[in-house]
């Protein structure tokens, strides 16, 4: 069964697998169990024993029944979490359409609703805006140091 899951040592047997998740797992106040794998950041999915995801591995060893055609999905929304009771498997397509947008972008402005479609909009229109001005600014920079070189201002 471990064979199935892409990237994993081999040198894991299912004991050796469960011991090191649990070693690396802590419990949050909300029910997950949130895995610290090889990297430093939080709140996305974790490498761990190997070259493996960690919640695929979970579903391996805690789940079983593992079909690596299907996709492991986490029911709870945190992509770090390896609670077997929040792991399932699902099609491509269905994870994919189970993905929703958050309100606010990275930097908390908050989304606009497309009315063609009555999604969040993929593009942060604050962000996009800012990301043009800054970019203007170095254009401008740059042509102001060129004619600079050439004696002309």
């Amino acid at each position: 069964m471990l064979s199935a899951v892409t990237g994993l040592s081999r040198h894991h047997s299912e004991e050796s697998l469960r011991a090191l998740l649990l070693s690396r797992a802590e419990r949050r106040a909300d029910g997950c169990l949130v895995v610290r794998g090889y990297g430093s950041r939080r709140g996305v999915h974790q490498k761990i024993a190997g070259r493996a995801w960690a919640h695929v591995a979970a579903f391996v060893v805690f789940v079983g029944d593992y079909d690596p055609a299907l996709d492991v999905d986490h029911l709870c929304g945190v992509q770090d979490c390896i609670e077997p009771t929040h792991l399932r498997q699902v099609t491509r397509a269905e994870n994919c359409r189970d993905r929703r947008r958050a309100p606010q972008c990275r930097n908390g402005h908050d989304r606009e609703v497309d009315p063609a479609t009555g999604r969040y909009r993929r593009v942060c229109r604050a962000c996009n805006r800012d990301a043009q001005r800054r970019w203007r600014e170095r254009e401008a920079a740059e042509v102001a140091r060129a004619r600079a070189a050439y004696g002309r201002t």
